[in-house]
């Protein structure tokens, strides 16, 4: 047992992040018999695990006469089925062999994904299919000579693509390449960049809500706007409804309107939340960020029809997928906490209100506080593993809402910048 628990090495583990760029895939004719064919072992690998896979779906009544249904799906091991599955392939594969690897890999990552989402009552149990053709590049068919990537088709057959002369050239200058993904128009290539061990110094527990984030430092009360972001997906929404609407009636011409479309609200949302995450991420840096772990569907099963229409236009997950993805480039990290009874709870005592307003009260030792400052407040003190019973520092007690919204000071570090062409408003809070 002692053997088993000896550390070899104090060196902390090294954390990797990979930084993915796309380039005009100017190869297309050459590409698609590679995507096609690579395809079609996709397709078949599908299928092989698909009659292995055995769905059980089992009906029950709760004793509210309500009938639920519980799905059980268990994928073939792969360790059982992977060479008598790879030999089979391989006798139709016009490609190099390592593709049937990859496609394997590929097929089992599906059905994992797929599994998930079932669980979770997010799709159908019929088998998921594969819609666009693509290609991921396994590493051993791939092969750097300074900044181009030579991929391997079939044996003494190449293509080719460079990122000589892209605007990211600089920033990948010395990184390593992954595994480069292959789509009709464009070639995605992912570096990997490694991350030095760092400790993070200050903490900010964030509480996401439909217009504000609302931040605690362990100092001092922050709120970070993001209305324009909600008038962005508000005004968006309007505009695609109309798109839809004149193009079932236009054919061809509304054919090609929808597809200008298509895509302008996904890329206006992310361009905004990347803005916002570079600001906050300047602003905070070696600071580990704690935010919630939400679940958006559990939020329409009580909501009316208007909370739900707010709550649909809101991207916190986004925001906190792009925060996790830049923030250890910034010495920082990121975790999630249970948002549970975070707005309710009294910091001070513990005790769980029933009845909450725009400002939290605790009906059994008088704390006050905004509700959305104090769900902060709460997010910081479960990111510290303290409840109310461990001592909470004295600085604390005594917190009462600040009347109104104080505009800040000219000059001060935290007031509301320009940062490429995105307003962020911050406001700051101090204890009284």
């Amino acid at each position: 047992m002692l053997k088993s628990l000896r550390i070899d090495n104090f060196t902390p583990p090294e954390e990797s992040i990979y930084l993915t760029y796309a380039i005009k895939n100017e190869r297309r004719e050459e590409t698609l018999l590679l995507m096609t064919e690579y395809k079609k072992l996709l397709d078949k690998a599908l299928d092989y695990l698909w009659n292995k896979t055995r769905i059980e779906v089992k009906s029950t009544t709760d004793k509210r006469g309500r009938h639920n249904k519980k799905v059980k799906v268990t994928l073939p091991k792969k360790k059982e089925v992977y060479k008598e599955f790879r030999d089979q392939l391989e006798k139709v594969n016009l490609l190099a062999s390592h593709y049937v690897d990859k496609a394997i890999n590929d097929a089992f990552s599906i059905l994992k994904s797929w599994r998930k989402r079932v669980l979770k009552g997010r799709a159908s149990l019929r088998k998921p299919r594969v819609k666009k053709p693509y290609v991921r590049i396994k590493s051993t068919l791939r092969k750097v000579i300074n900044e181009e990537v030579r991929i391997t088709v079939k044996p003494y057959e190449y293509l080719t693509f460079s990122w000589r002369n892209t605007w990211f050239k600089g920033r990948v200058k010395g990184l390593e390449l992954g595994e480069p993904v292959i789509k009709d128009d464009k070639v995605y290539l992912p570096f990997r960049y490694r991350v030095q061990p760092q400790t993070p110094l200050n903490f900010l527990a964030i509480d996401s809500n439909l217009f504000t984030l609302d931040a605690y430092d362990g100092e001092k009360f922050v709120t970070f706007s993001l209305k324009q972001l909600y008038s962005l997906k508000y005004g968006m929404a309007k505009k695609r409804g109309k798109v839809q609407s004149f193009a079932s009636k236009r054919g061809k011409k509304g054919k090609e309107l929808s597809r200008k479309y298509s895509h302008r609200e996904r890329d206006r949302v992310m361009d905004y939340v990347h803005k916002f995450v570079n600001v906050l991420l300047e602003l905070y840096p070696f600071t580990t960020f704690v935010v919630e772990r939400l679940d958006k569907q559990n939020m329409f099963k009580d909501a009316s029809n208007a909370l739900s229409r707010k709550v649909s236009r809101t991207v916190w997950r986004t925001i906190h997928n792009v925060l996790k993805y830049k923030a250890p480039l910034h010495g920082s990290r990121v975790v999630e906490v249970n948002p549970y009874l975070t707005s309710r709870s009294c910091p001070r005592c513990g005790h769980v209100s029933r009845k909450v307003g725009k400002t939290f009260t605790c009906e059994r030792c008088g704390f006050t506080l905004d509700r959305q400052l104090n769900a902060s407040l709460n997010i910081y003190l479960r990111m510290c593993g303290l409840s109310h019973l461990d001592g909470i520092p004295s600085k604390w007690v005594g917190v009462t809402p600040l009347m109104g919204r104080r505009r800040m000071k000219a000059g001060n570090p935290l007031d509301s910048r320009e940062a490429q062409g995105l307003r962020v408003h911050i406001k700051l809070y101090e204890f009284q």
